[in-house]
Formats: C-alpha cells, sequence, structure tokens
C-alpha cells in the first residue's frame, strides 16, 4: 500500500494583507512526484496542538518538516511541529527534516543553535563531508549541497541524541539521524536546484528515512 506522508508548512505574510498564511514551496510537488509518484502526500496546516488528531484523521504514516522561518519567529508554527515531532516519538513514525527541521530536531533534543558565516550557508552551495561508513546506503565521502540558512548546530554541540552524518568544513552539522527513532534531517534543500550527487543523496536519505517506494 502507498504510503501516506505530510509535509509541513512555513508561515508568510502576504504583502498589503495582515493576514498570515501557511505555505509550500511549489518545488515540493515537483520533487515528490520524480522520487516517489506511488506516495500520497499532502501539506499539514499549522494548527499548533490540533495537528495531532488532524494526522489521525488522515491516517498519515510520517512527515517531512520542510524549510523556512527561523525557531521562535512563528509560534504557532513551533507548537505544531513540537506537538508532531513529540507524536512521530511516541508512535515510533518516520520524520524528515530539511533545513529548520534539523535544527528544531536539535532544539527539541535540548542542544544549541548558532548564526553561522552567511558567505558560506546563505544562498551558496559548499562542500559537505560524510559519514559514508554510517549510511544504510551507497554515499560518497564529499558532495556539493546547496545552503540557505542562517542557523546552524555547532559539530561539538550536537544533542546526545543525534547522531552526526554530515558537517560543513567550518564544522556545522549537516546531517544527522535519530539514535532510538527513525528520524533523519539534513542541513542543505532537496526540493531546489541540486546537482546530480546531491539528487541521488537527497533520494536515498528521503526514502530509506521514510521507506518510499521509488
Amino acid at each position: 500500500m502507498a504510503k501516506r506522508i505530510g509535509i509541513t508548512m512555513r508561515v508568510d505574510n502576504a504583502g498589503g494583507h495582515n493576514e498570515p498564511r501557511d505555505c509550500l514551496a511549489q518545488g515540493w510537488a515537483n520533487y515528490m512526484a520524480n522520487v516517489s509518484p506511488h506516495t500520497f502526500w499532502m501539506p499539514l496546516p499549522n494548527l499548533g496542538e490540533a495537528i495531532t488528531d488532524y494526522v489521525r484523521q488522515w491516517q498519515l504514516d510520517g512527515f517531512i518538516f520542510s524549510g523556512g522561518n527561523d525557531l521562535g519567529s512563528c509560534q504557532l508554527r513551533d507548537c505544531t511541529e513540537y506537538t508532531l515531532l513529540n507524536h512521530a516519538l511516541r508512535n515510533a513514525l518516520p520524520v524528515f527534516g530539511v533545513c529548520r527541521g534539523l535544527q528544531l530536531l536539535q532544539q527539541h533534543s535540548h542542544g544549541i543553535l548558532r548564526r553561522c558565516e552567511r558567505y558560506v550557508h546563505v544562498a551558496t552551495v559548499h562542500p559537505i563531508h560524510l559519514r559514508a561508513d554510517l549510511l544504510e546506503f551507497d554515499a560518497p565521502g564529499q558532495a556539493n549541497v546547496n545552503s540557505y540558512h542562517q542557523w546552524a548546530v555547532p559539530q561539538h554541540t550536537l544533542a546526545p541524541s543525534l547522531e552526526l552524518l554530515a558537517a560543513s568544513s567550518d564544522g556545522c552539522v549537516e546531517a544527522v539521524r535519530h539514535r532510538a527513532a527513525p528520524i533523519a534531517a539534513v542541513q542543505w534543500h532537496p526540493e531546489r536546484k541540486a546537482s546530480p550527487v546531491q539528487a541521488e543523496l537527497d533520494r536515498n536519505f528521503l526514502c530509506n528515512t521514510l521507506q518510499l517506494e521509488e
């Protein structure tokens, strides 16, 4: 049976309107269609603690925590994703975090975030060093990935419940997995323009974590 995956959404304010709106980058639709065309997926509204009942009603099998919104900048989204992560941990449901998703996983695990160098990590491409020996799929020791974040997890502050899978040359965590749950996260964006090497890495990370058919 095809998996049913929910993707969390950022919160934006439309210009000229005092009306917060949930939104999801259009790239996710193309990305999911290319990577796992048999998977059913849906955007998840920011409902705060009510998100638990919502995902139960839709009988979702796993979640993608998308990027956007610094942690602390939108209380409703923070509450929604914290509630969703706790629900996933209680029910052994898989989660794949993207950018903010990795930072939220670190913060949820009582780890520290710090600002990173903009010229290295904001709207750029940089190399990462992978622990290929720890991955459950073939991966190179190094790859170039896109980068769009101003907050990062310093490698030496990674929460004990998380295992390092990749880091940048300046010591920022780039990929992790949870030591006791089917949860992984990357600091880059799979749904945005990527090199062939990153695209293959993303496919393996996503499908392996969420147990999706390719």
